[in-house]
C-alpha cells in the first residue's frame, strides 16, 4: 500500500488518465459513425459496446507489452549496448509516437477531411465487428503512451478504465470542448512527442526522472488553461482541425437516410 502516499504515482495516474480521455476522441467519433448506422434503438447500446471493446483491448495490449518489457536478457549487441526485448519495445514504441503524432498534427491541420461514407451492413454484429478491429489500431499510440508515461502496470489499468468510464458518460461533452478548442488536442499530440523521445532514450539505458516529464506537460496545460481562461469572447474562431471520420450527408436530405 506504499504506492496510496506516493505523490508521482497519483500525478501520474491524473495525468495519464486526461491523456487517454483526450487521445481516444478519435475513438469515439469513430464508434458514433458506425453506431448511426443502425437502427435507432441499438445505438446507444453499440457505443456501450464499443467503448468496452476499447477498454478489454487496451488493458489487453497493456498485459502483453508489460510481460515483453519484462524481458530484459540481452538479445544481442550494438555498438557495445546490449539490446533486450525490452530495450526493443520501447525504442520501437517510441518511433511509433513520434511517427504517429507527427502524422496526426500533419493531418488535423494539413491533411484532407476523412470521410465515413463505405456502406455498412445493418446488423449489430457487423459493427461491433469492425469496432473490436479498429480498436486494436486506436489502442496502440494509448498503450505505448501509458508504459511511457509510468512503470506500475496498475496505474495503467487504472488509468485506461477510469478514462472509459468518463467517456462513457461524458463522451459528447469532452467531444465537443476538443472541438471548441483544438490547441487542446495539438498539446496532447505534442505529449506523445515528448513521450516518444523519453521512451526512446529510456530503450537506450538513459534514464529521465518521470517528475521532469510530469512537470513540462503540467506547465503547458496550466498555460493553455490560461490562454483559454483569457480568450477574448468575440476573438476570431479557432482554426478547425480535419476530421479524420466525417459523416457523410444523405443526399437528397432526408430522403436518404435509412428506414
Amino acid at each position: 500500500m506504499e504506492w496510496i502516499a506516493n505523490p508521482e504515482i497519483w500525478i501520474g495516474l491524473i495525468t495519464l488518465t486526461a491523456l487517454e480521455v483526450v487521445l481516444g476522441i478519435d475513438n469515439i467519433v469513430f464508434i458514433s459513425i458506425l453506431a448511426g448506422k443502425l437502427p435507432k434503438q441499438h445505438q446507444r447500446r453499440a457505443r456501450r459496446v464499443g467503448l468496452a471493446l476499447a477498454m478489454l483491448t487496451r488493458i489487453a495490449l497493456l498485459l502483453s507489452i508489460a510481460w515483453v518489457i519484462g524481458l530484459t536478457a540481452p538479445l544481442f549487441t550494438v555498438l557495445g549496448h546490449q539490446i533486450s526485448g525490452r530495450d526493443l519495445i520501447l525504442i520501437g514504441g517510441g518511433l511509433f509516437l513520434l511517427a504517429k503524432s507527427t502524422w496526426e498534427i500533419h493531418e488535423k491541420l494539413e491533411g484532407e477531411e476523412g470521410h465515413a461514407g463505405a456502406q455498412v451492413a445493418p446488423s449489430f454484429t457487423s459493427v461491433i465487428i469492425q469496432v473490436l478491429l479498429l480498436d486494436v489500431v486506436f489502442s496502440l499510440d494509448s498503450v505505448i503512451t501509458a508504459v511511457g508515461m509510468v512503470q506500475e502496470i496498475g496505474v495503467m489499468v487504472a488509468a485506461v478504465v477510469i478514462a472509459v468510464v468518463i467517456m462513457l458518460f461524458s463522451a459528447e461533452a469532452i467531444s465537443s470542448f476538443v472541438n471548441r478548442h483544438p490547441t487542446v488536442k495539438m498539446l496532447a499530440l505534442s505529449f506523445l512527442l515528448l513521450i516518444g523521445a523519453t521512451l526512446i532514450i529510456e530503450g537506450l539505458h538513459q534514464h529521465i526522472p518521470k517528475g521532469y516529464i510530469y512537470f513540462a506537460m503540467g506547465f503547458s496545460v496550466f498555460v493553455e488553461m490560461l490562454n483559454l481562461r483569457l480568450r477574448a469572447p468575440k476573438a476570431a474562431a479557432p482554426v478547425k482541425l480535419r476530421a479524420s471520420y466525417v459523416e457523410d450527408k444523405p443526399a437528397g436530405g432526408t430522403a436518404g437516410q435509412s428506414q
